[in-house]
């Protein structure tokens, strides 16, 4: 028993020994709130930011390029960015401690909720919406005339796969998760989906913005825009997805970056033609070749930057992989944390977006 008061003396030494390093650790793996506090307020931040280089991002591409999160970041705040082409690996380096923030799709947002039992993120806030089409050859006028037709999807059970499954159910017909059915579905690259439609080796493609503009230019056609199938023709495309940790250790480096997106968002909407050129020229830093601006153009009417993420898109996105058994049910109380969205909307004369 002797030995005890030694122990709590090493203990409290200890502590003071690593200081502010401590708390910051506490807040990190969901300490206290007074942890998360003092962790919340101590000195320079490093924010590690994902985004994928297309126009579905266009807020974080137009965000990077123009400096304006750094600008709403401060001094502060140091900004790294890593930039992805599909959500698992986003997800992944999210989970890994790699990446704090990410902007992401609706799928690989409930993957993430899921598979940390609702613990590892937060959605908060919106970037886009739409920007998502079904693309056939010109032959085909009908859904009927799908039937023993193969259609590409980016990924089995990502957003858009799981939008045209579902769609073909409402339609009656048929799919398999290895490719059978009445119509075959043919999970593949959206690069690799432009060439497969172009030789005939596929009859069609449910994908995102460029890649609907380049089929079409390609000699297809928009048999549905996924605008249509949706309330008010507004479905999430991109969230803004934060590690909790981070959120929890961070705040205030959270809010600046939600400044951030906000501000990205009205640069865009209210600049287009400089938000076009800037999504060129950042594509252009980072895979050696300027995306066509003609491209952007034609691709940019179909999709719209809004900081409401849209939540009930989302859920309803979740209840038709389930209706397609390719996901089991989730409960997705706690997904949302809006509060510093609302703050900074209410601060430019915004309306607020509603707490799901």
């Amino acid at each position: 028993m002797r030995r005890l008061p030694l122990r709590r003396l090493a203990t409290l030494a200890a502590l003071a020994a690593v200081g502010a390093a401590t708390l910051g650790t506490t807040a990190a793996c969901g300490g206290d709130e007074d942890g998360d506090a003092a962790a919340g307020g101590s000195g320079p931040v490093t924010l590690r930011l994902g985004y994928f280089p297309n126009i579905t991002h266009a807020p974080a591409v137009v965000g990077v390029e123009k400096g304006i999160f750094k600008e709403k970041l401060g001094g502060d705040v140091t900004l790294e960015t890593k930039t992805f082409n599909a959500g698992p690996a986003a997800i992944e380096a999210v989970f890994s401690g790699a990446l704090d923030a990410t902007y992401i799709g609706p799928n690989p947002t409930v993957n993430a909720f899921s598979k940390s039992k609702g613990e590892a993120v937060r959605v908060v806030s919106g970037a886009a919406s739409g920007g998502v089409a079904l693309v056939v050859k010109p032959t085909i006028t009908s859904v009927e005339q799908l039937r023993g037709k193969k259609i590409a999807t980016p990924q089995l059970g990502n957003t858009q796969d799981v939008a045209l499954r579902y769609w073909l159910k409402e339609k009656g017909l048929t799919t398999t998760k290895e490719g059978g059915g009445d119509v075959k579905v043919v999970p593949q690259e959206n690069a690799q989906t432009v060439e497969t439609f172009g030789s005939g080796a596929i009859d069609g493609a449910w994908v995102p913005e460029p890649f609907v503009s380049r089929l079409v230019n390609a000699g297809g056609k928009v048999l549905v825009d996924e605008r249509d199938l949706w309330p008010d023709k507004k479905f999430v495309i991109t969230n803004l997805l934060v590690s909790t940790k981070f959120l929890k250790a961070h705040p205030d480096a959270v809010k600046k970056l939600v400044e951030g997106q906000v501000a990205a968002n009205e640069f865009v909407n209210t600049k287009p033609d400089e938000a076009q050129q800037a999504i060129s020229d950042h594509i252009g830093k980072i895979t050696g070749k300027p995306l066509d601006l003609k491209l952007i153009k034609q691709a940019w009417p179909t999709l719209e930057f809004t900081n409401d993420p849209i939540a009930s898109s989302l859920k309803t996105g979740l209840d038709h992989a389930v209706a397609v058994e390719l996901t089991q049910p989730v409960d997705l109380k706690g997904l949302y944390d809006l509060k510093y969205l609302n703050e900074v909307l209410k601060a430019n004369g915004k309306p607020e977006v509603t707490q799901p």
